[in-house]
């Protein structure tokens, strides 16, 4: 007979049973306490363009969207356009992520625009090594040079942006209005004891744990970082962004346009061979689109395309050779005026502007005097080209007669009389006669 069982018994039973789950929820519990900090990564090493600017407002979105602790961009920027450098300011100061904005690697530089970009990020860095400043605001666009009173503005404009954004950040507002003034530039240590930057590490594990546990405000309000044992993510541009970033360098663009140029000016000189035409068709499109997003003066580009006009000119009036030099210099004068801007970054660069001007006009004027000489060439058929022929009298010809030429019957007529069989050249043709003269031997 079975006895029944004790309390304890019961008790001790239930708790083995339930052992596995309570150690499975603690197991979970600590799982979660543990779960490392991830930080999204993005680098920028290129000047600061529209496409540039939507890849930053991208990462900066998808950090927050994505439950990333927050976003590390990693800077080396010779500078760029007002407006895109605003956007991505904008965007970093109405951030629902922290936003880190890390200087690096060594010999890299935040200047120009990156000057303002670091200043508005939660957390501003620099690698040993790495110079920020020189963020005096330059005539970019149409018109050239601004005058003295609109420059004036420009620089007063620029100077209350950059101070508004260093007072926010309580970051170095002296400091940052000399580098709108006066182009001052400095070096990581000096950023970090003027208090422009919050640090300066050798790289980005020593960044987060000097990080770790400070406060900053975001547009939800105050938040602790919490980096302690952080795993990055590294982002990668799209292939749509790679794209347009390529595009916006104004050493492509610039190639691109006289290709599209080229190309046209190929098609119409020479009608029927399509394949210039569609590449010329495209790379012109690209140019112009690539143009939206720099600072074009649009009298440069008119000058180049007055210089391909000279050059079609050329072909169709013999100038001897006045307009292709007039279309070479108007392509060079174009060139150099195509980006005016003091900007390096926005500029074609002198190793690309001179071996385009030098391909390109060699192309033109190696093409226009193939045509010259084609026009100038003695005709090869028809009745133009029987002058000089010659051939051999097949009956005797003084008033009429025969000759043969280039296997030819015709009829022939002659100034003094030639007997039949002798050799004789045409001196031009005259109602479908051949007037001739006999080759003295």
């Amino acid at each position: 007979m079975r006895r029944p069982m004790s309390r304890r018994m019961i008790l001790t039973a239930a708790a083995v049973a339930l052992l596995p789950v309570f150690l499975n929820a603690s197991g979970e519990v600590s799982s979660a306490a543990e779960k490392a900090p991830v930080f999204d990564v993005i680098t920028v090493s290129a000047a600061i363009t529209p496409p540039i600017a939507e890849y930053i407002i991208q990462s900066i979105t998808e950090a927050a969207k994505n439950g990333a602790e927050g976003l590390i961009i990693r800077l080396d920027t010779p500078g760029g356009l007002d407006l895109a450098m605003r956007d991505i300011a904008k965007e970093i100061l109405n951030a629902h992520v922290p936003v880190i904005v890390y200087v690096a690697p060594s010999g890299a530089r935040a200047a120009s625009a990156g000057v303002i970009i670091t200043v508005a990020a939660h957390i501003a860095a620099m690698a040993p090594g790495t110079n920020i400043g020189a963020a005096h605001p330059v005539s970019l666009g149409i018109g050239g040079a601004m005058d003295k009173t609109m420059s004036q503005k420009v620089v007063n404009d620029a100077v209350a942006y950059v101070r508004g954004i260093a007072k926010k950040r309580n970051r170095n507002e002296e400091w940052v209005e000399k580098a709108v003034r006066k182009s001052v530039s400095i070096t990581a240590e000096e950023a970090l004891r003027l208090k422009v930057v919050d640090f300066v590490t050798e790289d980005m594990n020593q960044l987060l744990s000097q990080a770790d546990g400070r406060e900053i405000s975001l547009a939800a309000g105050k938040k602790v970082l919490r980096t302690k044992g952080a795993v990055f993510n590294e982002k990668k541009m799209g292939t749509r962004q790679k794209v347009l970033s390529v595009l916006s360098d104004p050493n492509i663009a610039y190639i691109l346009l006289l290709v599209g140029l080229a190309g046209l000016y190929f098609e119409f000189s020479t009608p029927g061979v399509i394949l210039p035409g569609v590449i010329g068709g495209i790379s012109l499109i690209m140019a112009f689109f690539a143009m939206q997003t720099l600072p074009v003066n649009y009298a440069g580009v008119a000058l180049i395309i007055f210089s391909i006009i000279l050059f079609i000119a050329e072909i169709k009036v013999i100038s001897h050779g006045i307009l292709t030099i007039g279309g070479v210099i108007s392509l060079i004068i174009g060139s150099l005026m195509l980006f005016e801007t003091p900007d390096p970054a926005l500029r074609v660069s002198w190793n690309v502007l001179v071996p385009a001007v030098a391909v390109t006009s060699l192309f033109f004027i190696t093409v226009i005097a193939i045509a010259v000489k084609a026009q100038l060439r003695k005709p090869q058929g028809g009745q133009e080209g029987m002058a000089g022929e010659e051939g051999q009298a097949v009956t005797d010809v003084y008033a009429g007669g025969k000759v043969m030429i280039n296997g030819e019957y015709w009829s022939a007529v002659s100034d003094v009389p030639v007997a039949k069989g002798a050799k004789v050249r045409v001196i031009r043709v005259e109602h479908l006669k051949v007037r001739i003269e006999p080759i003295e031997k």
